[in-house]
């Protein structure tokens, strides 16, 4: 979903990879509103227009909204929660092993 921007001259290379986690998690963000939006309005819509008693049935955009909620929960952890290179930690990992 993601990719690696090379980090430019003179910035630091673990808060440039932070950074580029985070505007990343943004825009994916700002699609699964913008999708979601447009799916649960166009359900709306047809739905009603069909005289379906809402109580009933489970409305199908609840699918890709809880689906695509769960990946999108998984990248805001990698964006806000993870601090340190992933690389640079397992190679240190590798390192310490031997």
């Amino acid at each position: 979903m993601s990719y690696h921007q090379p980090t430019p001259a003179g910035k630091d290379p673990i808060l440039w990879e932070i950074a580029n986690k985070r505007a990343s998690f943004k825009k994916h963000l700002a699609s699964y509103l913008m999708v979601n939006t447009f799916l649960w309005t166009l359900w709306y819509f047809t739905y009603n227009s069909h005289g379906v008693n809402f109580q009933n049935n489970i409305p199908w955009p609840i699918w890709t909204t809880l689906g695509w909620g769960f990946v999108l929960a998984g990248h805001f952890s990698k964006a806000y929660f993870t601090t340190t290179n992933t690389t640079e930690r397992e190679y240190q990992k590798l390192v310490n092993k031997q």
